[in-house]
């Protein structure tokens, strides 16, 4: 593989350093490069083609056979350097020019975040001066100004009094102190609290992170003085656990990447989100639309020798990240920058650098140095930096100012407080408590007193359906049990509960949950007698789980059964904020005589009734999510083949409850056999009620493909042989019956409000297969 790198900064030579350990890195050519960058490397080396020169940089490219470029900076990302390369065929990581308005625009990236949902700060975007300047004297809080268009890192204002704001707003767009990057600017509220930034892959669709860093801006130490490109850098952040970090990607990376595919101008490339962890949780300060500096000479070091990074950023820009492994190693890095005297403002340029040799796992970067007869001169504000990486942050950071005293150049400065904010002074060892911890007993209370009600309504002869003790009970023979044999089923409700989360609509899928383990049971014949519901999040929600432990309640009144019992786990970190996993186990019983199957009573010729779904019920919802983001579709959508609902409301329709109807049926000796049409479909599910000489053979025709089940055959591009191994298709129940009863079970279900057909017959079973579906051409 033949690489163009485009760049000429820190940031630059630690993505072609990375590049160049790909087994499949032929040559690695950085435009225009730095000192760095033109020698140590064997593989790497500079040309001499600027980063706005787009024309000479795909002539080249073509000429030499570029099989992938890097864009480094943002300028030639916002001016569309994409574009051209992708008019020439060749994959380029970084986004297109309608993308990058990400970072090219604040006003922009604002308004898209105010569109999706995206947490940020309160703001005002303005392009009239005379008007932003009246909107700063009556607001009585704290600001942030920001230049809207692209200033080098340096166009953020914090102004610590109204005047200092004055002032600020007349530099940007009175006097062009930032050129046109101030002819709009964004004033917006002043979030309180730590700064993180996070580096995110994106193909598109799929997002992958890099370990979360913290830089430091302020070119004096304690975060003084004026901004800077960035003085140093560290990750991951101490204040960024991994339930903080899976919060972030559910509320605020993948909504971004999603909102601009849908917008139509899918991001591919590096997305750099710049994160304050306010006591409201994390809020968006801005996006960039490229790898962050220093950022990148901290973090890539994490990246395992054995993920092949060039790899990685090709499969980004083709759009099959998922395709690809990226491991990071465990530990920490640090990142300090040596800058010129007199940066960010004046400096001198031309200081010849000397440099010794350091240590194993640290590396210095070049920025703003170029090499002349053999030497290395500064040429740039920031110079070079030294990157280190540890088993602690402290090793880390002590590694990386050993590796900045390799260097010396003349009136050559850097911050001496590298990751200070990390090394806060421990404060007095807490008093520790289980709700500190994550665990509130209290909210646990709260939710049984919520719930006892709903609990209590499902009493039936053989319990109370109290909860509260150690154990729930159930009288056998006050239920009219002498000699029964005891069923026992349990389930869950699988990804379904992702579109429940996503919509915050829960009572459903508690009725799923119940629905799953009774059906299941009905298939034995057996009566649903007692229920157990398990339910886990990671930080209670009372308000949730009560949602759905009623509509369990109200599944197991479905169904005929008592809700005697169950746990609420709150576990602090296994899952993301809002998510939560659900089980439930129902026990039955059924007479000896009535167990079903009845393998010996079955012969050819015995019917096969199907009796009718609500619709998907609660399988297949992987392959559904799938479908529906593929077509670029909301939830919150009108469904396409239902524009009187929404997608989200049809998918949440609950799995029908067949316990009362098929067991009158069951009851007077009218069914041979029943199969609960769940995951596997019509064809797994059929044969496990069928004894081994027999298999089902079932005509399809006999029975309407839902315009639902029409529609995700279509968008998903299912064939119909797998359309009948996922989803139920229609029928939730199958059943066998002899053929002189077909009339009168007919009848019966009917009566009981169910809708049913005879869909095939039992035949002699003349292969492997178990299930048969004949006229499979009427689903296309």
């Amino acid at each position: 593989m033949k690489i163009l790198v485009v760049g000429s900064g820190g940031r630059e030579h630690a993505l072609a350093w990375k590049l160049s350990q790909s087994p499949n890195a032929e040559a690695i050519y950085v435009a225009p490069g730095n000192g760095g960058t033109a020698h140590g490397m064997k593989n790497v080396s500079n040309i001499d083609i600027g980063v706005g020169d787009f024309p000479a940089l795909v002539a080249f490219a073509t000429k030499n056979g570029i099989d992938l470029v890097v864009p480094g900076p943002e300028a030639p990302l916002v001016d569309g350097i994409e574009g051209y390369f992708r008019k020439v065929g060749i994959p380029c990581f970084g986004p297109s020019k309608e993308a990058a308005r990400m970072e090219g625009s604040k006003a922009f990236s604002k308004d898209f975040m105010q569109r999706h949902s995206i947490p940020t700060a309160e703001y005002r975007n303005f392009t009239v001066y005379e008007e932003a300047k009246a909107y700063l004297e009556r607001v009585a809080h704290s600001v942030v100004i920001k230049a809207s268009g692209l200033a080098a890192g340096k166009g953020v204002i914090i102004p610590t009094s109204k005047e200092e704001a004055l002032s600020a707003i007349k530099d940007m767009m009175v006097d062009k102190g930032f050129g046109a990057a101030g002819d709009e600017v964004v004033i917006e509220e002043f979030l309180e609290g730590d700064e993180l930034s996070i580096l995110t892959f994106s193909d598109g669709y799929t997002t992958v992170s890099l370990p979360p860093a913290q830089d430091h801006k302020r070119i004096f130490d304690g975060d003084q003085g004026p901004n800077t490109g960035g003085m140093g850098c560290y990750a991951p952040t101490r204040i960024a656990p991994q339930a903080v970090i899976d919060e972030i990607h559910k509320t605020i990376l993948q909504p971004t990447v999603d909102g601009m595919r849908r917008e139509g101008y899918p991001f591919k490339g590096m997305l750099f989100t710049g994160l304050m962890m306010t006591k409201n949780g994390p809020k968006v300060l801005e996006y960039n639309v490229r790898f962050g500096d220093p950022e990148t000479q901290t973090v890539l070091p994490l990246i395992s020798k054995d993920t092949d990074f060039a790899e990685v950023l090709l499969a980004a820009a083709n759009g099959y990240l998922d395709g690809v492994r990226i491991k990071i190693n465990l530990g920490f890095g640090a990142t300090v920058v040596a800058a010129a005297g007199g940066y960010p403002g004046s400096y001198t340029k031309g200081e010849e650098i000397r440099s010794e040799p350091v240590a194993r796992d640290t590396n210095i970067f070049h920025a703003g140095t170029s090499l002349k007869d053999g030497k290395v001169y500064s040429s740039g504000g920031r110079v070079m930096a030294a990157s280190a990486t540890a088993d602690t942050l402290e090793d880390a950071v002590g590694k990386a100012y050993e590796g900045i005293k390799a260097i010396y150049f003349k009136d050559m400065f850097y911050r001496k407080d590298i990751a200070h904010r990390a090394f806060k002074q421990v404060a007095p060892m807490e008093v520790m408590t289980y709700a500190g911890a994550g665990v509130s007993i209290d909210t646990g209370n709260a939710l049984v007193q919520r719930i006892k009600n709903a609990v209590r309504s499902t009493g039936t002869a053989g319990t109370d359906a109290e909860i509260g003790g150690f154990g729930g009970l159930y009288d056998l023979k006050a239920a009219g049990y002498e000699d029964a044999l005891l069923v026992a089923g349990i389930d869950g409700v699988g990804t379904k509960l992702k579109i429940a989360c996503a919509l915050n609509k829960h009572r459903s899928v508690g009725i799923d949950l119940v629905a799953m383990s009774v059906n299941d049971l009905l298939a034995q014949g057996a009566a649903a007698l007692f229920f157990l519901d398990y339910y886990s999040t990671g930080k209670l929600d009372v308000e949730q789980a009560a949602e759905f432990i009623e509509g369990v309640a109200e599944g197991c009144k479905q169904a005929n059964c008592a809700l005697i019992g169950g746990e609420t786990a709150e576990m602090p970190g296994m899952y993301a904020l809002g998510d939560y996993d659900a089980a439930g186990c129902a026990i039955g019983a059924v007479k000896r005589e009535d167990l079903l199957p009845k393998l010996g009573d079955m012969a050819e010729g015995d019917l096969l009734v199907g009796v009718a779904s609500n619709g998907v019920h609660s399988n297949g919802y992987s392959l559904i999510r799938k479908i529906v983001e593929r077509c670029n579709l909301d939830l919150s959508a009108p469904a396409p083949w239902n524009s009187s609902t929404t997608i989200g409301e049809e998918f949440l329709i609950p799995t029908r409850i067949y316990v009362r109807p098929l067991l009158k049926l069951s009851n007077k000796g009218l069914i041979k056999g029943m199969a609960h049409i769940t995951g596997g479909g019509l064809t797994e599910n059929i044969p496990r009620m069928l004894p081994d000489h027999l298999a089902a053979e079932v005509d399809v025709s006999t029975w309407s493909l839902s315009p639902l089940f029409k529609w995700l055959k279509q968008a998903g591009n299912v064939a119909s042989s797998e359309l009948g191994r996922t989803w139920n298709t229609g029928l939730g129940f199958v059943i066998v019956v002899s053929a002189t009863e077909q009339e009168r079970v007919l009848e019966m279900l009917k009566a009981e409000g169910e809708n049913s057909c005879v869909v095939g017959k039992l035949v002699a079973r003349g292969s492997s297969e178990g299930c048969v579906l004949k006229n499979l051409q009427s689903w296309d």
